[in-house]
């Protein structure tokens, strides 16, 4: 872990004096290696839980995987952004890859801090380069405003955060992960411990964002740079179920099925309601930020359960979803960067226009509705299967739920694909290579996923 720290360093440094030439072309290549390295994680875990590198940083089962996940999109985000970025000035273009940088390292010193204030300071440090993405490269004027948007609800979700961490240091003296016992908290009443639960998990709830704290999502996807949509979409939302899973076992007791129980129904209804909201979208990215929501709500419910299904079950989803995500926002890009439109009206007849690219949006609109065997459909048979058992009320909130996201996820195959193309469209360009390279990176970790039993058994050892 200490490599991949130093490297991204190194990547940012080699940046900023690369020449012009070789800028993009030594990026993608350093950054490629630094995906090939992340992938030592998954033989070091296999028996242990906890692989510490140094007293402040350690990896297990919960975090390799998302630490991986971090790395492997570094290079795809940046090879997705080349076009976009070609008549840039060199030096923004230097910028941005720093940026996209500097997001990566953060990724990794978050899901490998073992001490809980370095967490906060990793987890808030991806903020400020997010937000420079999207107000600086994003696609219209709006980029302002959902940059504000952005910044306040996780600032202000952030700080009863700071707090709860300072109280947490006041009850064991330790903040460090294994070792943080809640021992002047659990002295004080259940409703004490509740309140620091409820600010302990504001944080995360908007960094996910479930439904209700999720305004801030679809205009930071919609405005952000095609690199920003990427990482947000696959690594950054999965900040906030990571922070669950970190500290829900901090707070584990008998006094939080009481608010466990508002909770998870919250976010059930949530994922619900989403998924009828993506229905009526008519912007592309809008409709698949929407989708985020929905997803990540029922993976809140799922670690509310605090039952080992929910938890495995609610991993697996956040890694399935965070490629499937990001390949369908990379698609769409595809279609913007021709079409300067994003609106499904319009956008539609690309089997026509693009045949080849029909076959990826075919297969990742199939994983995102969870068709076998994707490893989606694996994340929410165990979801479903923890919050029905906690619950057989939820079944029919589920069920519908999930009958929905079938009908957007095919409804965002047959609107785009299907019907005689625009005009306005027809004179399209080709695909490049470029861009079948990039759907073909988002499939591979899938299918590895499915048909190689050592890749997948690390999301298993929890």
């Amino acid at each position: 872990m200490i490599t991949l720290l130093l490297t991204t360093i190194g990547i940012a440094l080699t940046t900023t004096i690369v020449p012009e030439e070789k800028l993009w072309t030594n990026t993608i290549s350093q950054t490629t290696i630094l995906s090939l390295l992340s992938l030592s994680t998954i033989s070091t875990h296999l028996n242990t839980s906890w692989h510490n590198l140094s007293t402040s940083l350690a990896v297990d089962t919960i975090s390799a995987p998302l630490i991986i996940l971090s790395c492997w999109l570094a290079p795809i985000s940046i090879i997705a952004s080349k076009n976009h970025l070609s008549n840039n000035t060199t030096q923004s273009q230097r910028i941005f890859l720093i940026i996209i940088i500097v997001i990566t390292g953060a990724l990794v010193l978050t899901f490998s801090s073992l001490e809980l204030i370095l967490f906060y300071i990793a987890f808030e440090t991806t903020l400020i380069p997010t937000l420079i993405l999207i107000t600086r490269w994003g696609a219209q004027m709006e980029r302002f405003q959902a940059g504000l948007y952005f910044i306040f609800y996780t600032l202000f979700g952030s700080l009863p955060l700071l707090v709860s961490l300072i109280a947490l240091y006041i009850s064991s003296s330790s903040l460090s992960i294994p070792n943080t016992e809640l021992i002047w908290l659990n002295s004080n009443s259940n409703n004490t411990l509740i309140t620091w639960w409820t600010l302990s998990i504001l944080a995360f709830l908007i960094k996910m964002p479930i439904y209700g704290f999720h305004l801030w999502l679809p205009k930071a996807h919609v405005e952000a740079p095609v690199a920003g949509s990427m990482i947000l979409a696959a690594i950054l939302l999965k900040l906030g179920g990571y922070g669950l899973i970190r500290l829900i076992s901090l707070f584990i007791s008998t006094s939080l099925n009481f608010i466990s129980l508002p909770l998870i129904v919250f976010c059930s209804w949530g994922a619900l309601i989403t998924s009828m909201v993506c229905i009526r979208q008519t912007d592309l990215k809008a409709l698949i930020a929407y989708s985020s929501v929905g997803h990540m709500s029922i993976v809140a419910a799922a670690i509310f359960t605090l039952s080992s299904w929910g938890m495995n079950g609610a991993l697996m989803l956040m890694i399935a979803h965070g490629l499937v995500s990001s390949a369908l926002f990379s698609l769409a890009n595809t279609v913007y960067e021709r079409s300067n439109t994003r609106t499904l009206a319009i956008v539609r007849g690309l089997k026509i226009l693009l045949p080849l690219t029909t076959l990826w949006w075919l297969l990742m609109c199939a994983a995102n509705l969870g068709l076998p065997p994707f490893p989606n459909l694996i994340g929410e048979i165990l979801i479903l299967s923890s919050l029905i058992s906690w619950s057989i009320w939820l079944f029919p909130i589920l069920g519908a739920a999930t009958v929905f996201g079938a009908i957007y996820s095919l409804m965002i195959f047959q609107l785009s694909q299907q019907g005689s193309p625009e005009s306005s469209i027809k004179n399209i360009s080709i695909n490049l290579s470029r861009e079948h390279l990039l759907a073909a990176l988002h499939i591979i970790p899938l299918v590895l996923i499915i048909i190689n039993p050592l890749t997948a058994l690390i999301l298993w050892l929890n």
